[in-house]
């Protein structure tokens, strides 16, 4: 075995699964993760889990499974991550763990996500879960939202021997896991329910279709239900548009609309009732992973997609593994090119989109080259469906029914950014990693930092 490079992973064939919503990546087996973990040198100093936002013991678990003992592998990893079946999915292990890994300075970094997936589903299609909390403080704490930063929040503060209720709008829990992330990349049944199951068999209740702001307010949580202590980990569900003409026509969506009817709403299963419109010739506006996401399913429902991003391939946010699984399955590609409008026929639906031409000056304020304008490169895209992935911002109303809470320019909830403490007492929240845009493991980090600080405040009221 050549330990410079990884061990490859199967995925399914591109033309086939451009036709498919099953799972890309099909996973190692015992053996090739073995072998693949044998080229972790076990580093002293390991600058891994400096790169993990949640701290994993990479070099512990990783041992484990060169032992072939994938049962203690998978303990010491849950007692970081409340989603490693999930986080090796989808988790940007290539600008975190992995881009600091020792090995990677002659060759390929190890594959940490992809043996973390190994060792989550291995568990679960073995029974294997984690251990319960031995000791009940009969103290309640209440959790918004249920998404990544929610789930792991919860499980800290319940395996801290809190009562811990996590109040979720939708009809289902997992927020983004289940509304913004499609099947091919993380399935539902399979992998998403069974790590939420884990966190209820904590103890931890969930409640649905409870929408805080409207349904309950915090003020009443915490002085009529008798919760102590608050964290808001509501995520970022209010998409953002260009401002463009011709953006109210029939046939432009948002992203987290376009994947939320086919991700959580089943649109792309023909059993489900659920509308919703294909296009022939559809175009993405944006460069990141939810972009990416939107447009692979566009193309699974019969499209022809093409990605418009006014920056160069080399600034996409995206994953680099999403763009090169979007490029093998055929998607176009628009890049330094920028919409200045959307064209509309007589009855009021997308029939193309203006876009102009795109060069790169110098860096702004976010580290990348700002894109400029090249003067007469107009050009028409023939469409008749626009998809908006732009960025999302949080929902308002709960911090316009919430006393003392502050927030910022984004709207998001202003936090100590070390604790998660909002200048609310007894409410916390994690700031731009969890009431606006995020990775996965962002938010769980998020989760992870406000769940001790929740604890260390608890502890000092005495009570």
């Amino acid at each position: 075995m050549d330990v410079l490079k990884k061990v490859p992973i199967k995925e399914q064939d591109p033309k086939v699964r451009a036709k498919n919503f099953e799972e890309v990546c099909l996973g190692y087996t015992l053996d090739e993760a073995v072998a693949e973990a044998s080229r972790c040198i076990q580093c002293k100093n390991a600058k891994c889990i400096k790169g993990c936002p949640v701290s994993i013991d990479i070099p512990g678990f990783i041992n484990e499974v060169v032992n072939k003992d994938i049962n203690e592998a998978y303990q010491i990893i849950n007692k970081y991550s409340a989603l490693p079946a999930i986080c090796g999915r989808v988790c940007p292990q290539e600008v975190q763990c992995e881009q600091v890994c020792i090995r990677g300075i002659k060759g390929d970094p190890v594959s940490i996500g992809k043996l973390e997936r190994f060792v989550a589903d291995w568990a679960r299609e073995n029974g294997i879960k984690p251990s319960q909390p031995k000791n009940k403080n009969g103290r309640k704490v209440a959790i918004i939202g249920s998404g990544p930063a929610g789930l792991t929040c919860a499980k800290e503060m319940a395996e801290m021997g809190y009562d811990v209720t996590i109040f979720e709008a939708l009809h289902e829990p997992g927020g983004v896991l289940v509304y913004g992330i499609p099947e091919f990349r993380l399935p539902k049944e399979a992998v998403v329910r069974p790590e939420i199951e884990n966190v209820r068999a904590l103890g931890v209740k969930i409640e649905t279709n409870v929408i805080v702001g409207k349904s309950v307010t915090i003020d009443e949580l915490m002085n009529d239900e008798g919760f102590e202590a608050v964290f808001v980990g509501s995520g970022a569900g209010l998409p953002k548009f260009m401002g463009i003409p011709g953006e109210n026509a029939n046939g432009v969506f948002s992203a987290n609309e376009y994947l939320t009817r086919s991700n959580l709403m089943k649109a792309f299963d023909s059993s489900y009732d659920t509308p919703i419109i294909t296009g022939k010739k559809v175009a993405v506006v944006g460069g990141g992973n939810v972009a990416m996401d939107a447009a692979r399913t566009a193309l699974r429902l019969g499209a022809e997609v093409t990605i418009v991003y006014r920056r160069s391939e080399e600034e996409l946010p995206a994953r680099i593994e999403e763009v090169h699984h979007a490029k093998e399955e055929g998607i176009h590609f628009q890049l330094l090119t920028n919409p200045k409008e959307i064209l509309v026929d007589e009855k009021g639906w997308v029939k193309g989109m203006r876009c102009v031409r795109m060069e790169l000056g110098e860096a702004d304020q976010s580290g990348r080259r700002r894109p400029i304008e090249i003067e007469g490169s107009d050009f028409i895209l023939d469409l008749n469906t626009v998809i908006m992935s732009l960025g999302t911002s949080p929902n308002p109303l709960i911090i316009s029914t919430t006393k003392g809470l502050e927030s910022n320019k984004y709207g998001c909830i202003v936090v100590d950014e070390a604790t998660g403490l909002s200048s609310r007492e007894g409410v916390f929240a994690g700031g731009d990693a969890v009431t606006g845009a995020a990775t996965v493991i962002l938010a769980m980090g998020a989760g992870k930092v406000a769940a001790k600080a929740m604890n260390d405040y608890l502890l000092s009221k005495n009570v």
